[in-house]
Parts: C-alpha cells; sequence; structure tokens
C-alpha cells in the first residue's frame, strides 16, 4: 500500500469509499455519525481535494482502498479548542486526520493511513463518535490516548478526542 494525494479524477472513488463506510457504520453500531446526513458531501470532498488535504491509499494495482483528510498547523481545528472531561496533552502545532474510511478490501486499512500520517509529523489529533467502537479501538491500538470530549456542529453527538505525540 501506499498513500499520495488525491486527485480530482478521484472524487468518485472516493464517494463509494464512503458509501461503504457509512453502510460499514451502520452494520458496527454506529448508524449516527455520518448516516443520517449522509457526510461527507461531495462539495466538501471536492474542496479537500482543491486545497491539498486530501489522500488516497492505493493497493499495488494502484486502486484507491481507503481515504483520509490530513491538515496541518497551530490550532487548525476550531472544535478542538474546548475540551471537556479532559485536556490535550501537547500544546505545539499538530496535524489531524478527519474522514478516514476503506473500502474493506485489505486488512489494516485504516492503521496504514494513521501510521503514515504519524510518521509525517510526531504529533496528531483526531476524534470520532463516541459510537464508533471500530475507531476508538484502531487509535487507542496505535498508541493514541483518549484525552477528553469535544463536540462538531454538524450534531450533538460528543466526539472522543485523541492524541499521539512524540512528547508524553
Amino acid at each position: 500500500m501506499k498513500i499520495r494525494k488525491s486527485r480530482p479524477q478521484d472524487i468518485d472513488r472516493i464517494m463509494e469509499i464512503y458509501d461503504f463506510a457509512r453502510k460499514f457504520m451502520v452494520e458496527t453500531g454506529n448508524p449516527n455519525q455520518w448516516g443520517p446526513t449522509n457526510w461527507p458531501p461531495k462539495e466538501l470532498i471536492q474542496k479537500d481535494i482543491e486545497n491539498g488535504k486530501s489522500y488516497v491509499c492505493v493497493n499495488a494495482e494502484d486502486q484507491i482502498i481507503g481515504t483520509f483528510v490530513f491538515i496541518w498547523g497551530k490550532d487548525i481545528e476550531p472544535t478542538y479548542a474546548e475540551i471537556t472531561d479532559g485536556s490535550w496533552i501537547d500544546d505545539s502545532a499538530y496535524r489531524v486526520i478527519h474522514r478516514l474510511a476503506s473500502d474493506g478490501s485489505k486488512k489494516g486499512i485504516g492503521s496504514f493511513c494513521i501510521n503514515w500520517a504519524y510518521n509525517h509529523c510526531n504529533h496528531i489529533r483526531i476524534d470520532t463518535h463516541i459510537d464508533n467502537l471500530v475507531m476508538q479501538n484502531l487509535v487507542e491500538k496505535l498508541g493514541f490516548i483518549h484525552c477528553g470530549t469535544i463536540y462538531v456542529e454538524q450534531d450533538n453527538y460528543p466526539r472522543l478526542a485523541y492524541e499521539k505525540t512524540s512528547k508524553k
């Protein structure tokens, strides 16, 4: 597997992966994270690609099997400014992974994407829906620490906030 920046011609395949992910979430007890709003919208993904923040994971045959958004900077995620039931570990500039999804064709796609991202910065914050046990287990397995709870604008469901940093 390898990671590359998404291209405009990848949009249809990326949207197929998000369709698969929404179905998978429902099957694994997480129907409310992306399902009710058909999240993420195509326009947002197009904007992520235009802004150079969208990445895809491709297999040996160069087929797209996963996707995620990877952004960076100091205080780049406004919803992370207020965290309840805890606190962030490291106040330095960080990167964020959002909208991680795979087509389920191969085990370990999510781990591969997150490890690739971490190897590019050594400081990542990520959040997930309170019902997304699959993602919670994945990030904890990869050494992320649960730091508290954040809330997003899209809905009223709490998100569990995680961080992994080389500064522990």
